[in-house]
């Protein structure tokens, strides 16, 4: 074969496709980039435990998150501006998502509307911000919900956005042509958005968001037991462990460290999910032996989509599907549903 055989193969061919302005703002992280840099390295100290002598001949990837059916336990995180990366933009990934059975969250700062992505038939969720104006943030979860969104999936680790240097340094700026279809303000482009996200969001804000919708409220961004027990008591329905693929504070440490953590607090509760750092199947399966339910991807999405549109998209997530079955099966499990604690162990 002389295509991509993994995530990897798609991560430098779609450093060879992008400038360098677009290139670091998809890769780039907050700072010295030390949290990117560990969310993929924490893997490597977790030892897989293989068990043999298990019939694995039937093995499924599917599992169910919120009570929607996947076909594999990857779904789609939110991440703005996917026309930047490839004209299919976000309407491709959601055919790329739909034909691998998972949910795509579509961005509040997409560059498509929450009409074109439904018009898909992806199942689909919709990431929030909390904007300063009440009124918008309405408007856009109401807009979402007449079109089939099942969730809600709240950012709460932006009171304000990190540094990034490496825009800093390309001076790169989303393309004014590139706009993102805000109800309440018409396009706004990607230099005002930042202006629209409130400081001043806490967990009240999540007790209304959960009141107000009738939707499950996803809270993406927790990295502590103590968050976590808070998400549990203000209404939340689910939490991806996150740090934002290490674009907000830096040194913040790698989720796959501290989904443990979370999981415990948590005691079954909520469901809980991660992302950061997911590039193998074997990955997966790790996260899955931690207790996270479903992990989310954002780059390696990004990077299948800059290099081959909805077909790259589909290809990476029929790569990350195969993995993860090919490890749940040489590890001793049947089932995504079902992997135990036991099967991994920590490199003191």
């Amino acid at each position: 074969m002389t295509g991509p055989l993994n995530v990897f193969d798609y991560e430098a061919l779609a450093a060879e496709r992008l400038d360098a302005g677009a290139r670091g703002y998809f890769d780039g992280g907050a700072g010295d980039e030390h949290t990117l840099r560990w969310n993929v390295e924490a893997f490597r100290h977790w030892r897989l435990r293989q068990r043999v002598l298990v019939d694995v001949e039937d093995c499924s990837t599917a599992t169910t998150v919120l009570g929607e059916p996947l076909a594999l336990p990857v779904i789609v995180a939110p991440f703005a501006y996917q026309r930047v990366l490839h004209p299919d933009g976000e309407p491709g990934l959601a055919r790329a998502v739909k034909a691998a059975g998972s949910i795509m969250c579509l961005s509040t700062f997409a560059s498509s509307t929450v009409e074109e992505v439904a018009d898909t038939g992806v199942s689909r969720w919709f990431q929030l911000y909390a904007f300063r104006d009440l009124g918008v943030r309405r408007a856009l979860v109401e807009r979402a919900k007449a079109v089939g969104y099942t969730a809600l999936m709240l950012t709460v680790d932006t009171p304000v956005l990190g540094r990034r240097e490496r825009d800093f340094r390309t001076g790169f700026e989303v393309p004014s042509e590139i706009a993102v279809p805000m109800a309440g303000h018409g396009a706004v482009t990607a230099q005002e958005t930042s202006k629209l996200i409130s400081a001043s969001v806490t967990w009240r804000d999540v007790e209304q968001l959960a009141s107000d919708f009738g939707l499950p409220v996803v809270l993406k961004g927790v990295q502590t037991w103590e968050d976590a027990q808070l998400a549990c008591e203000h209404g939340a329905a689910a939490i991806v462990v996150s740090n934002h693929g290490g674009r907000q504070l830096d040194r913040s440490a790698a989720t796959i460290d501290v989904l443990e953590e979370v999981v415990d607090a948590v005691a079954g509760r909520v469901e809980v999910m991660m992302d950061g750092g997911i590039r193998r199947g074997i990955d997966v399966v790790t996260a899955l032996a931690l207790g996270a339910r479903a992990v989310l991807i954002g780059r390696p999405a990004a990077w299948g989509l800059a290099v081959g549109g909805e077909d790259g998209a589909r290809h990476v997530l029929e790569l990350l599907q195969a993995e993860t079955e090919h490890a749940l099966r040489l590890v001793g499990c049947t089932a995504a549903t079902d992997v135990p604690r036991d099967r991994v162990l920590k490199d003191r």
